[in-house]
């Protein structure tokens, strides 16, 4: 049996990693995102703004890791949304909606006690390398 590869997937466009883990992992063709918090990643501290900002920097970083790869969000196939307040839900949808337009990617929503640095919101994904086509159902 041939070996499976895996490669770090690193930039300095999106935070570093608070903690033992990669910003994200490629497997073969699957691309596993840690979850992204709301933080700039110049400062490294959580913008300003309430839940739709943290929304919005945390899928934007989550963009920037996904084109080290060579991906964007429409090879994204799953998320997993941690809100600190499910009352959050629609306002993160908001955001949410404008970077996952067409063709949503599964999703799992979960609130949970905390976050790290206090976030409001962290988002995860995982995508396929490759040119993806849709079939029709």
């Amino acid at each position: 049996m041939s070996a499976i590869i895996r490669k770090i997937v690193h930039t300095a466009k999106a935070p570093a990693a608070i903690g033992p883990y990669s910003q994200a992992v490629v497997v073969d063709r699957t691309m596993y995102v840690s979850g992204q918090l709301g933080m700039d990643p110049v400062s490294g501290q959580l913008v300003e703004g309430g839940v739709q900002a943290q929304t919005k920097q945390a899928l934007v970083n989550m963009g920037e890791i996904l084109k080290v790869a060579g991906c964007s969000y429409n090879n994204v196939v799953k998320t997993t949304v941690l809100l600190a307040d499910m009352n959050d839900f629609n306002q993160v949808n908001d955001v949410y909606k404008q970077f996952f337009s067409s063709n949503f990617p599964a999703r799992a929503a979960y609130q949970v006690v905390a976050l790290p640095k206090g976030g409001m919101v962290e988002i995860e994904a995982v995508a396929v390398l490759g040119p993806l086509t849709d079939a029709s159902s």
